[in-house]
């Protein structure tokens, strides 16, 4: 038990040597200021936010900066397993508990000891593992599956969810007691539409993750990215940009990120303000985009293709390839 807590301390340490809260918005900014405030303290905490929005990336931030910071940062996902295979993965279980139980398993409650439970989706959860877990709560032990012996933890839960759980509670499906228990402090993460300012300093930062990744040099963003970047409506929040980000990485040929590197949808906001269909077809896309580009242009090639990020003669070829019908002077 001791190496494997061990283990996870170690993975969650390194995590952190590359990771900080990027964004200097004033929603950013008071956001860390009131992390850091409770990092030192021992509340239960509770973060809202839309997907993507960077609630997982908030409470790794509160670890890091609490006197847990040595010790294992244990997320789980409460979305993600059936029932009674999350008791189990959630409580640990004793050899024989059940079929294929051939060893007995800590479980992600006493995996964290020492350190910080992230319950991700904590809406999710079902009312009989809601009561279990406020038994967990309330006598700091857990009893593994099969067992009838209390293992005593020391954890601190933060929990975060994008549903509303007054309305749950209301509802009758998600426990008072249990919403009080984790409802000590609640911290808001803003969505990334609504602090575009950090839009750039996050791409940046992805860029460089992406290059340490590599070992390569890191890439640059060219003005009309910037541009495209920040004015996306961003539904997927920070972690869209860093998919976009690495998908740009990859495709760039150069130093310089330009618009041809960029998915069509961020492309078609620069070009006519919209954001494209996600049913179209990838070729209805390109032809979209392209058309636009050569609109907003007044049909000069040259413009458009330097707008677009690509050379005339890429440009020609798919004007033809596409059958896009371009006004002779």
């Amino acid at each position: 038990m001791d190496e494997m807590r061990t283990g996870l301390a170690s993975d969650a340490s390194s995590f952190f040597n590359s990771y900080r809260l990027v964004g200097d918005s004033p929603a950013m900014s008071g956001l860390k200021k009131t992390a850091a405030d409770i990092a030192a303290r021992r509340s239960t905490v509770m973060i809202l936010g839309e997907t993507g929005s960077g609630k997982e990336m908030l409470a790794r931030h509160i670890h890091q900066n609490s006197n847990r910071n040595l010790m294992p940062f244990i997320p789980v996902d409460c979305s993600a397993l059936s029932d009674n295979l999350f008791e189990s993965e959630l409580f640990g279980h004793v050899k024989g508990a059940f079929t294929g139980a051939n060893r007995d398993s800590l479980g992600f409650i006493r995996a964290a000891d020492g350190g910080t439970l992230f319950l991700d989706e904590i809406g999710e959860l079902s009312t009989h593992l809601q009561t279990k877990l406020l038994r967990v709560l309330q006598e700091k032990s857990v009893v593994p599956v099969g067992d009838f012996r209390p293992r005593p933890v020391d954890i601190r839960v933060i929990s975060a969810t994008n549903r509303s759980l007054d309305t749950m509670v209301a509802d009758g499906t998600f426990r008072q007691d249990l919403f009080f228990r984790l409802n000590v402090v609640v911290l808001k993460v803003p969505s990334l539409r609504d602090r575009i300012e950090d839009v750039a300093p996050l791409a940046e930062h992805f860029l460089k993750t992406q290059a340490e990744l590599y070992k390569e040099p890191a890439k640059t963003l060219s003005p009309e990215v910037v541009q495209a970047l920040q004015k996306y409506n961003w539904p997927g929040n920070v972690r869209e940009l860093s998919n976009v980000m690495e998908h740009a990485h990859v495709i760039a040929g150069n130093n310089e990120i330009t618009l041809d590197a960029l998915p069509p949808r961020l492309r078609a906001v620069v070009l006519g303000g919209e954001v494209l269909d996600d049913d179209l077809s990838l070729h209805d896309v390109e032809r979209c985009t392209i058309a636009k580009a050569l609109k907003k242009v007044n049909f000069n090639k040259a413009a458009a293709g330097r707008l677009l990020g690509i050379n005339i003669q890429r440009l020609n070829r798919r004007i033809e390839r596409l059958g896009i019908h371009v006004p002779v002077e």
